[in-house]
């Protein structure tokens, strides 16, 4: 049913990538491809019959992971509650540079003097809205101890800032000044976020990795690919063969042609197991055969560095994240709508 629908789908496979599945068996069971197609001839086996076999699977493989993918639905609802989370989680990690011009009010002042105080951050405003420098206004008005600074507070945790000055520049823009008056026990501020730096939640370790893959089939069953996995680890620790060349020859993903090579990637990237196995490597680690739904990998770490990432990145992240969790239940979900979808047509038989 799933091969039908697979190869009714569009989907192609080259033959550089079906050569290398079948070099795969070949070189499993300590032969050429050469003398594998001998050997199928031996046993009755058609040679084409045995590619079209192997093709087929690697359709299966392919179909299913672009149909399941395509079900998965994330909406920017969820992706929002997810990062509101991870930002819950890591409150008061997320620093803030921020300028202000503070009008001063008495404590226990009348309604004229507050009126008059109110009256001077308006005044400041005012010439702040006419493209005045913040820096410029904030020295000349501003009458707080940081006023020689242009009103800059410097860079601080969020919990050791006023919640109200969180809660007005937290929806700003670095460079954007609040565009109201804030009042507090101290007085009137105006105030400009100069910079914000995510807090842990969204300060990542990216990982530059490469990868080896073999799929299991009908005819390298994944016990057979662990072995020719441990096989290709000895070989490369041994100094045998490069990582980049056994990649070329063998992983049959898109990333055989650059080595294997995986490029930067952040958290949520890969499957858990990979992610898994690859985040305890060390630098130039070679991991032993890694199982996870696309096959069996053989894993290296080449750099790790730690960025923060920008809005899109952390929706990015999210959606990542949440694409993972949602996959079984979309991979079960397709699996019966095919189910579902397959009939056998009955007929009555001839009449005689």
């Amino acid at each position: 049913m799933i091969i039908t629908y697979a190869r009714d789908s569009g989907t192609k496979v080259d033959d550089v990538e079906l050569d290398r599945a079948v070099g795969n068996v070949a070189a499993q069971n300590q032969i050429s491809p050469q003398q594998l197609r001998q050997r199928l001839k031996q046993e009755g086996i058609d040679y084409t019959y045995f590619r079209s076999t192997i093709r087929d699977q690697l359709l299966v493989e392919r179909v299913r992971e672009r149909e399941v993918v395509n079900r998965i639905r994330v909406t920017d609802g969820e992706i929002d509650e997810w990062i509101d989370k991870q930002r819950s989680a890591s409150k008061g990690a997320d620093e803030y540079n921020i300028a202000q011009v503070l009008v001063t009010v008495p404590e226990g002042a009348s309604e004229a003097v507050v009126a008059e105080r109110r009256a001077r951050a308006q005044q400041a405003q005012a010439r702040l809205r006419a493209g005045e420098a913040f820096d410029v206004v904030a020295k000349q008005m501003s009458e707080d101890g940081n006023r020689e600074r242009g009103g800059e507070i410097g860079l601080k945790p969020a919990d050791r800032l006023p919640d109200v000055f969180i809660g007005t520049v937290r929806r700003l823009k670095p460079g954007e000044v609040a565009p109201e008056l804030l009042r507090s026990g101290a007085g009137f501020h105006l105030l400009k976020l100069i910079e914000r730096r995510e807090g842990a939640a969204f300060t990542v370790t990216q990982t530059h990795a490469r990868h080896i893959l073999l799929r299991p089939s009908a005819q390298l069953p994944a016990e057979a690919v662990m072995r020719r996995m441990t096989e290709f680890k000895r070989q490369i620790e041994s100094g045998a063969r490069t990582f980049e060349a056994m990649a070329r020859a063998n992983s049959e993903d898109g990333s055989a042609p650059q080595g294997g090579d995986l490029g930067w990637v952040a958290p949520g990237a890969f499957v858990p197991e990979f992610e898994e196995a690859m985040n305890q490597l060390p630098l130039g680690g070679l991991s032993s055969p890694v199982p996870s739904r696309f096959g069996v990998h053989l894993i290296q770490v080449l750099e790790r560095r730690s960025v923060a990432l920008d809005t899109k990145q952390q929706r990015e992240q999210a959606r990542n994240v949440l694409r993972e969790q949602k996959f079984d239940s979309a991979y079960n979900e397709w699996a019966r709508d095919l189910r579902a979808r397959a009939y056998i047509e009955m007929r009555e038989p001839p009449q005689q």
